[in-house]
């Protein structure tokens, strides 16, 4: 793969690939080490590379680097709109027995359940920059926020739930169905009688 392919590669990316993109597509990691050498791209994480004149889209980045990583609780929140306060610490949903290690120092608040559970129900949503990461659907995130309460803000889990009602695009009875799957109904019902 050429400097010109390269090229081509980092457009359809908006800009930002990783190694194991490149090599599906062809080329090698030697075309890479040999672009940063030339500046032509930056290394932002481990296997992840972008263009020298794009922000740092730490969200995307991340989740480039980790395939296993789905954005959750209050980092969904926000994704969705229903949260104006850009998290400090990334919430994230991991399968069970995956290596947290790491993800807790580069300082990810995360969760875990098992695998069937968290690949239900995701969504892309952009990010502020405008790449595509994975997160839950609405529904979802509100119940997650609901059954880990107690490892979130009062006032973030409220807000969020205060956005939801308001929003036109609500769908209460997906809400029901994961609140009952996720043994949250009766605390949904009650914030609900409130909101609604």
């Amino acid at each position: 793969m050429g400097k010109s392919a390269l090229q081509d590669m980092l457009r359809l990316q908006n800009g930002v690939f990783s190694a194991a993109q490149l090599r599906q597509a062809g080329g090698s990691v030697s075309s890479i080490q040999r672009a940063v050498q030339r500046g032509e791209l930056e290394r932002v994480a481990r296997g992840v590379y972008q263009l020298p004149q794009i922000m740092d889209d730490d969200m995307f980045n991340a989740q480039l680097h980790r395939k296993q990583v789905i954005y959750s609780h209050d980092t969904a929140l926000f994704l969705h709109g229903l949260n104006d306060r850009d998290p400090l610490k990334y919430s994230v949903t991991v399968p069970t027995g995956y290596n947290t290690k790491q993800l807790v120092g580069e300082g990810f608040r995360v969760f875990s359940l098992k695998k069937d559970l968290q690949e239900q129900d995701i969504v892309e949503v952009p990010t502020g920059h405008g790449h595509l990461v994975r997160t839950y659907s609405v529904e979802r995130t509100v119940c997650d926020c609901l059954r880990s309460r107690n490892r979130l803000q009062s006032e973030i889990v409220l807000n969020g739930l205060k956005g939801y009602v308001r929003r036109s695009d609500r769908d209460l009875v997906k809400l029901s169905e994961i609140a009952k799957q996720f043994g949250v109904s009766k605390l949904l019902r009650t914030y609900l009688e409130v909101l609604l």
